[in-house]
């Protein structure tokens, strides 16, 4: 993709709105998890790709994107959003079979939504970089 492909492309993703107004059908739902909650489930703070997990770092787990992937994902309550990459695997498969399809680091949840929310509901969209 050349320079002005990729331009283009960012224009085009910073200036998409998103309307979010999650049905029962869609009820798609976000939290968020901590180094301290992956150490209460025994994982010692390391992630299903083998890296140790960061609080500070705009990350998630998700089931249904390939490692290294990048998602925007937006609350649906303010239309606040925040570009993360997929670095491990969750939510817990009982919570993802009700519409958590994704966990997201204590600094990217908080970027879009207040800590004690705990839950908020999301619109999640594949984000395309262009490197060069």
């Amino acid at each position: 993709m050349n320079i002005q492909n990729c331009i283009v492309a960012a224009v085009s993703v910073v200036s998409l709105v998103v309307n979010c107004y999650p049905t029962q059908a869609e009820g798609l739902t976000a939290s968020w998890y901590s180094v301290e909650s992956c150490k209460k489930e025994g994982t010692s703070g390391v992630m299903a790709n083998g890296q140790r997990f960061d609080n500070n770092r705009l990350s998630c787990a998700s089931w249904d994107y390939a490692f290294g992937t990048m998602l925007r994902v937006t609350n649906c309550d303010n239309n606040k959003w925040v570009i993360v990459e997929v670095t491990d695997r969750g939510p817990n498969k009982r919570l993802y079979k009700m519409g958590r399809v994704i966990d997201l680091s204590e600094a990217a949840f908080s970027k879009i939504a207040s800590l004690k929310q705990g839950i908020i509901p999301i619109q999640i969209e594949k984000v395309a970089l262009c490197v060069g």
